[in-house]
């Protein structure tokens, strides 16, 4: 099982045209936190390992893209209201920065900000969204393909603490779930023009805060199908990547029966080629779905292959690898499932401090990073091992980026390389 999971990982991420040592989207290579790299550092510090460092224009919570030489972000500046997209070598010297949009959101005390989406790229062109609706698309030297305001086409985002979901960037065209007060759509635009190709309505009984949803779409793909899934407002959607057309529809993530309000979804499905994992939020659900599934179903259904009734993360993406499922709680305890049956390998408390990065893996070892930019590096199997606790003086939200030998952090101050070369 192990190696049928990582096979099927490598197949996909060779079928999506990127290097091995590219990290062309948020979540990597088959955007699932997965790098194929191999002899990274296991041990950094500010005077450890630490290859360059290079000064932000503000804080920002998204993960960069790697591509090549080139290195993509977005950070705010100025008030940390205005968003800019900046293009980094991997050298360490900016080499273009390009105005985006911004808007002030309101945002919990010391969470949050207007560059919370991440930037994706083919190699070609890159992708940028910020939470004022800006989307914008550039060449990898910075000229301007298009760019539009997507509240101006698709109407004003009516969420409590801003629209931070990233966009999915698959074979030529964008995806995007829009879920909140003022309406609940999935849209899908041709990447090389911003031209829509489709919008369908979400539906949903969901109420008050669950309308809110800051997850992000992802397409599931075995190489061969694929289709994209959506996250929030109290349910879990697969759609049809020609027209939208709903394929299946997992329920049961918020009682009817004890229904929370408040049960907004932050932390996004992960999407194996057999297997997709759904956090929810709260300590509330996780369910392992069969990408065979079809139809409206819920607990008890065929095409679970498990649920767990509690434990989910809140923030952080849950991870799977090599038959095991990773999911990294906000506070600090990482749990370990088998990823056939659901079972229960361990968990064990880090450290009891916010977790905001979602954890990755690579050449057998997970990274997990805390609010305050320490990154734990747990050796990968069924069994607990701390193999290293790195301590940054620079706070991130952002998740891990690997590429070429080197693990990119990017914190509110600076952007690091961490290395050996």
């Amino acid at each position: 099982m192990k190696q049928v999971y990582f096979a099927a990982a490598l197949l996909v991420c060779v079928s999506a045209g990127a290097r091995a040592d590219n990290w062309p989207q948020w979540r990597g290579p088959n955007n699932d936190g997965i790098s194929p790299e191999k002899n990274l550092p296991t041990e950094w510090g500010p005077d450890k390992n630490v290859v360059w460092k290079l000064a932000m224009p503000g804080r920002g919570g998204s993960t960069p893209c790697v591509w090549g030489d080139r290195i993509f972000l977005t950070s705010t500046v100025g008030n940390n209201e205005e968003v800019a997209a900046l293009c980094v070598s991997t050298a360490g010297k900016e080499l273009w920065r390009k105005p985006l949009g911004g808007a002030s959101i309101r945002t919990p005390p010391g969470e949050g900000d207007t560059a919370g989406a991440s930037p994706s790229t083919d190699g070609k062109h890159v992708w940028f969204f910020c939470s004022s609706g800006e989307l914008a698309c550039f060449d990898l030297d910075g000229n301007e393909a298009w760019k539009f305001n997507v509240q101006k086409k698709h109407g004003k985002f009516q969420i409590q603490f801003g629209m931070h979901t990233t966009p999915a960037l698959f074979r030529g065209r964008l995806y995007l779930q829009l879920l909140h007060d003022g309406g609940q759509h999935v849209i899908c635009l041709d990447a090389a023009t911003g031209n829509e190709v489709w919008k369908v309505d979400r539906p949903s009984d969901g109420r008050r805060e669950c309308l809110h949803s800051y997850a992000s779409p992802f397409v599931w793909t075995d190489g061969k199908d694929a289709y994209l899934v959506t996250h929030g407002n109290d349910y879990t959607v697969a759609h049809d990547l020609k027209d939208g057309h709903e394929i299946w529809r997992l329920g049961g993530l918020n009682s009817k029966e004890r229904y929370n309000p408040t049960l907004r979804f932050v932390a996004s499905p992960v999407c194996t080629p057999e297997l997709i994992v759904v956090p929810t939020a709260k300590r509330g659900v996780v369910v392992a779905v069969k990408p065979t599934a079809s139809g409206k179903f819920e607990a008890g259904s065929e095409y679970e292959q498990w649920r767990l009734p509690n434990g989910t993360p809140d923030v952080p993406c849950p991870l799977v690898a090599d038959g095991l499922v990773y999911l990294m709680g906000e506070m600090g305890t990482l749990t370990c499932v088998n990823a056939k049956t659901g079972k229960q390998e361990y968990s064990h408390t880090l450290r009891q401090f916010r977790h905001r990065a979602s954890p990755v893996y690579a050449d057998g070892k997970v990274y997990v990073t805390a609010r305050d930019g320490t990154t734990y590096v747990v050796k990968a199997g069924p069994k607990f091992e701390l193999l290293a606790t790195n301590k940054m003086e620079d706070d991130q939200t952002a998740s891990p980026a690997i590429a070429d030998g080197r693990i990119y952090l990017r914190g509110f101050k600076n952007l690091y390389a961490i290395g050996t070369r």
